[in-house]
């Protein structure tokens, strides 16, 4: 049996980039150079082209492959990055033909979120969706994995090295999913007691280097690491802020996204996005001078309803409003289009109009007040409770349930029209 061990690591990388029936986008190049960049990659060469349908063999068709060999051998690279979720056999084929290491996409943010986690929650899911995406490249054929453990009197069938790996792998994330749930719980206690103190919580998400945590620490003062590069922030921070009205908010940072965020990933870091989840307000960052605001936009939202979130209420804060000489102003939300403020987090052009927004926004926008429920009334009931709005329940002689609750208002009218009831009816 032939053996393959896999060639060491090294920082010198060709990038690869193929198009499927798209039209390749300067961007979607400048985006993915930058991920390698913060990976700590030195690009030494690129190679783009189009297919119909990826190859089974080599995701790329033989020609390209040799392409890619060749330029790999003269520019002396210790690695091929594909911006593309590649198969464990894919990746196996092309390290065998490519004699280097071969990283696809998933394995490259992977590796960027390694270096950026600093909490232990942050290490903890870094690890979880490491060890997740290591349990399908064991297939790969490290041909050594395959031979039995054994020896005088222990030869036969027994339990192949292929076969450890994955029993220890599996046991390890039984482990990490067990510290992240008491991890998770903590974060539940800290959530129930702003509930009851009423403080509303509003979460910044947005494409990652839009700037939120750039706006975040001008409103907060936070000194969150602010870099010009993707994922500079993945633990989340949580702060508070006094609006001009003397209310207080929760004010959350969380990860960045990013186009075709891996699946896995947002699994794995669904406690920290809890928080996006949770919230009574989402700050959507939008940098306002970039090209494909329209795409990001999009990917930002597609990722908001993969986790849940999608019916938190959502204003747009265009950000970087100073590259595109635009002033600070609000434009109000029409119909399903949200409220967007135009601000300069860098140069602290708008914040104030935002503070003051925000302050206006929970001041009109927030239900406190008695609902009673009758017994057909369970799912709403329930809706209440999954969204921890119920302060107080009780039962009355009539067995209705007397419940005092604080939600935000567009959430409640949302929850009353899915069960086809207005306020009067309650």
């Amino acid at each position: 049996m032939e053996l393959f061990e896999r060639p060491g690591g090294g920082e010198n990388a060709v990038l690869v980039q193929i198009s499927f029936n798209t039209a390749k986008s300067t961007q979607d190049e400048k985006e993915f150079a930058e991920l390698a960049d913060s990976a700590g990659a030195q690009v030494v060469g690129f190679i783009s082209g189009s297919r119909q349908r990826p190859d089974p063999r080599y995701f790329v068709g033989t020609g390209k492959a040799e392409e890619i060999r060749q330029l790999r051998e003269a520019r002396d690279a210790h690695l091929v990055i594909f911006d593309h979720s590649l198969s464990p056999a894919q990746e196996r084929n092309l390290e065998k033909l490519l004699q280097c290491r071969v990283l696809d996409r998933t394995g490259l943010i992977l590796d960027i979120f390694a270096q950026r986690a600093r909490s232990h929650e942050g290490k903890l899911q870094v690890e979880l969706a490491q060890l997740k995406h290591l349990s399908t490249r064991l297939v790969r054929g490290w041909t050594h994995l395959e031979r039995q453990k054994g020896g005088i009197g222990m030869r036969g069938p027994g339990e192949t090295q292929l076969e450890t790996d994955r029993r220890l792998i599996a046991e390890r994330i039984k482990q990490i999913d067990k510290r992240l749930e008491k991890v998770q719980n903590q974060r539940e206690q800290g959530r129930q007691s702003r509930k009851k103190a009423e403080i509303p919580t509003v979460s910044l998400v947005g494409y990652t280097n839009a700037g939120k945590s750039t706006l975040f620490n001008a409103l907060t003062q936070a000194g969150v690491y602010v870099a010009d590069q993707l994922f500079a922030t993945l633990d989340p921070t949580l702060r508070q802020v006094q609006l001009p009205n003397q209310q207080e908010i929760i004010l959350a940072d969380t990860v960045g996204f990013i186009r075709h965020l891996p699946h896995d990933l947002v699994v794995a870091f669904r406690s920290t996005l809890q928080e996006t989840i949770d919230a009574d307000l989402l700050l959507h960052v939008i940098d306002s001078h970039d090209e494909q605001l329209e795409l990001f936009r999009e990917q930002v939202n597609k990722v908001i309803a993969e986790i849940g979130a999608e019916k938190v209420p959502q204003i747009e804060v265009m950000n970087k409003i100073d590259l595109g000489g635009q002033t600070p102003h609000i434009e109000e939300g029409t119909g399903t289009n949200p409220t967007r403020v135009y601000v300069s987090a860098q140069n602290n052009l708008g914040l104030e109009g935002l503070l003051e927004y925000l302050g206006d926004y929970f001041a009109g926008h927030m239900f406190r007040g008695k609902l009673t429920l009758q017994p057909r009334h369970a799912r709403l009931r329930a809706k209440l409770y999954a969204d921890k709005a119920i302060q107080q329940e009780s039962i009355t002689d009539e067995g209705n349930f007397d419940l005092n609750v604080v939600i935000d208002q567009r959430r409640l009218d949302h929850y009353l029209r899915e069960e086809g009831l207005t306020l009067e009816d309650l």
